[in-house]
């Protein structure tokens, strides 16, 4: 099992249209093949400077590459991606039995 995260901030003031157009889209991200306990999250820590996160799972690497690779995945990347974020951290992490 891969878990996926990737945590930001975006560029537009709270509230604005392009943020919740942004956030639609997001939320189509849970619906692409593969997807698993897909979760979109607000910070609520104040010692953290991002404000936003999204979370999923996926059963293997072929699966989570699959997503990656998706053609719809690549469009929200082109279409807001990469012009509403603007700052982020990305991490995938499988279970550590040490």
């Amino acid at each position: 099992m891969i878990h996926h995260s990737v945590i930001f901030n975006l560029k537009h003031v709270k509230g604005s249209e392009r943020k919740k157009r942004f956030f639609e889209a997001v939320k189509k991200l849970g619906l692409l093949p593969g997807v698993l306990n897909f979760k979109i999250l607000k910070q609520t820590n104040s010692m953290n400077t991002f404000d936003y996160g999204i979370s999923m799972d996926f059963v293997n690497q072929i699966t989570y590459d699959n997503y990656s690779n998706n053609p719809e995945h690549s469009k929200f990347i082109e279409e807001y991606w990469s012009k509403d974020v603007i700052d982020f951290i990305e991490i995938d992490y499988e279970i550590y039995n040490p």
